[in-house]
């Protein structure tokens, strides 16, 4: 049977043809066809998917092919374009409306590399550069490089200087307030998933766009701290720490989320109470609240960083503390029926202790502090209360004692040894 594409004019382009020149393991390959029309997709057994423009899936291999098109700037935001897909759009034409020229190359059938931006030459000088002028045109494209700045970060890349200063021609445009919450969602939640997600908000620090889209990391910039307990810096700079190591030590993005947002509540603290931050961990509920209620984010995540922002300082106390309010900690953190949680909330507490000076990965004794008083109360014996004639309230009591006395023995063991 013969391949469909045999009758067409098709490319492949875009992450595939960057991912092969850096020898990296392509993901989702997407193609081009040019010259052709959505009948004659459809009279080849594509299936026809996309909504704004025409995209089609393959009947075999089921991979994207969009026809070649045009764009237009018809309106505000990312969304205020207007597409021509004729026959006569050429591949460069397709290629000049991408954002960076390491995204605008195509592959022939054969192989041939057709690179019209110099992407290739970019790619092997570490340079993330936009296509055209045209870039200013849409918004969404500082959050783009932003996220492939954390991901290249690693290799040496940087954005072009030039690039830079059209970002923020969009940043000065008003148009980042386009952006819908779903999409600033998205690409964060990306850039979080990356090598260095820390570049992404370094970048759009250097871009002027940081204040817009995200003003409550954006105003921890100058914000004093102990330099006792914190000589790296500002509560910027530590945040960023704590999220390179939150990077390090967990592929969890919910770990990386609760790492950026967990200390936003010393922004808040009156100037005159610096370097101290009393209860800052409180104010940061509120604001990580308002901010994940603003970028619709999902429950998982929210769920963590409020954890981690309410609960980080008593955790590094965790050897002072009492069993009853270690008891209490563990059901705030509803261990016993999400022990998944108790991970990935030590983790990024892990990371926050870590985030400071020269941010040294060191041990941090709470961890397996708290995983065995955890173990402790979740052993106990509870299996003569399911059949217990007393009421839910009573048996709940009794099992709080239980898991209270488990984790006094062990409490009182370990102040006899000190």
């Amino acid at each position: 049977m013969a391949d469909p594409c045999d009758f067409l004019e098709c490319y492949l382009v875009g992450g595939a043809v960057r991912d092969a020149l850096l020898n990296k393991a392509a993901g989702d390959r997407d193609w081009v066809v040019i010259g052709a029309s959505p009948e004659d997709m459809l009279e080849r057994g594509f299936r026809a998917v996309g909504k704004d423009f025409p995209v089609f899936l393959h009947p075999v291999s089921g991979e994207e092919y969009a026809l070649a098109r045009r764009e237009r700037k018809t309106g505000p935001g990312y969304t205020g374009f207007a597409t021509e897909t004729g026959s006569d759009v050429t591949l460069e034409e397709d290629l000049s409306r991408r954002d960076l020229t390491v995204n605008a190359m195509a592959q022939d059938p054969d192989g041939g590399l057709i690179d019209p931006f110099g992407g290739a030459e970019d790619l092997n000088n570490g340079i993330l550069r936009h296509v055209s002028d045209a870039f200013v045109e849409d918004p969404l494209r500082v959050l783009r490089v932003a996220r492939f700045a954390a991901r290249y970060a690693g290799r040496g890349f940087a954005v072009a200087p030039e690039t830079v200063d059209l970002m923020r021609r969009i940043s000065a445009s008003g148009e980042l307030a386009s952006l819908v919450p779903e999409r600033v969602w998205q690409e964060t939640c990306r850039a979080l998933g990356e090598a260095d997600p820390s570049e992404f908000i370094r970048v759009l620090q250097r871009c002027d766009a940081l204040d817009i889209i995200f003003p409550e990391i954006a105003a921890l910039q100058g914000v004093l701290q102990n330099v006792e307990h914190h000589p790296e810096g500002d509560a910027f700079v530590h945040t960023l720490m704590v999220l390179d190591i939150a990077t390090k030590i967990s592929q969890e993005k919910a770990v990386r989320f609760a790492a950026l947002v967990h200390d936003l509540g010393k922004a808040k603290t009156p100037q005159n109470e610096w370097p101290r931050h009393i209860k800052h961990e409180h104010r940061g509920v509120t604001i990580v609240n308002a901010l994940c209620d603003r970028l619709r984010v999902p429950g998982d995540y929210r769920e963590l960083a409020v954890l981690v922002t309410r609960e980080h300082l008593l955790m590094h106390r965790l050897a002072e503390l009492r069993p009853e309010t270690v008891l209490k900690l563990l059901n705030r953190l509803d261990g016993f029926r999400r022990p998944e949680r108790l991970d990935s909330f030590l983790t990024a507490c892990r990371a926050d202790a870590a985030g400071r000076g020269d941010g040294t990965l060191g041990d941090y004794p709470q961890k397996p502090l708290l995983e065995k008083y955890f173990a402790a109360a979740k052993a106990v014996d509870l299996s003569d209360l399911a059949d217990s004639p007393q009421d839910g309230r009573a048996r709940k009591k009794i099992v709080e004692e239980r898991r209270l006395d488990a984790i006094s023995e062990i409490h009182q063991n370990r102040q006899a040894v000190c």
